[in-house]
């Protein structure tokens, strides 16, 4: 936790996104390092907790899905329940900040950080690659935690280099739902009849995240 804090550099003329409030410890210590806190748990009795055991004026504590929500914030510093992972992702791609320190399960971060033509070079790969740089900081171990999960975590740094929109995620998606396919192929199955492309004869998953954008940028206007 400390380690989090240290990394997100937090300073007082910032408003800070917590996901997942927990219990508030985190939040507590989040609190006199900003401007305004504003914290989302879906668990009203973690709502509830975290509201009698945060009292400082700056901190906003909301019973609400934050992917949802779509709060404005500066730095975001969480947590996150392992299995909204993906939803994460996606979701931050699409938003505007300047840093997001997070927890995130080993396994996953190993998925989203694989490099091109490898076997957990996915969807969320690429989405995550194409809109954010990536910086992995310490592992965490199973023993940290109280119940011990079943795997460790790794403390994950992004910083946005494109922001996204979910017409451009929704097509990367459906591309790698074909990613062993060649593009012309998958152009083919998806319904598409774009100009000659170089890559045609590439395998999908072959294809670099800086790639996929500019095919996705130029399909994404015949999706009319």
């Amino acid at each position: 936790m400390q380690r989090m804090i240290s990394i997100a550099g937090v300073t007082k003329s910032e408003v800070v996104l917590e996901i997942g409030t927990g219990r508030g410890a985190l939040t507590e210590i989040l609190a006199r390092s900003c401007q305004k806190l504003e914290g989302y748990d879906v668990d009203p009795v973690n709502v509830d907790l975290t509201r009698r055991s945060v009292t400082s004026d700056n901190v906003s504590i909301h019973q609400a899905d934050a992917f949802k929500a779509r709060p404005s914030f500066d730095v975001l510093v969480s947590s996150l329940p392992y299995s909204a992972s993906a939803v994460f992702v996606d979701w931050l791609s699409q938003m505007t900040y300047d840093r997001a320190v997070v927890l995130l399960q080993e396994d996953f971060v190993q998925k989203m950080t694989a490099p091109v033509g490898s076997r957990n070079y996915r969807a969320v790969s690429v989405i995550a690659q194409i809109s954010s740089n990536i910086t992995l900081g310490e592992r965490v171990g199973r023993e940290a935690f109280s119940p011990s999960p079943q795997v460790a975590s790794r403390i994950v740094t992004f910083r946005p280099k494109i922001r996204m929109q979910k017409s451009q995620i929704v097509l990367i998606k459906e591309l790698f739902a074909l990613r062993r396919r060649t593009l012309g192929s998958a152009f083919h199955i998806l319904g598409f009849h774009p100009p000659s492309h170089d890559d045609l004869a590439k395998r999908v998953y072959h294809l670099r995240p800086s790639e996929v954008y500019g095919i996705v940028l130029e399909v994404s206007p015949l999706r009319t």
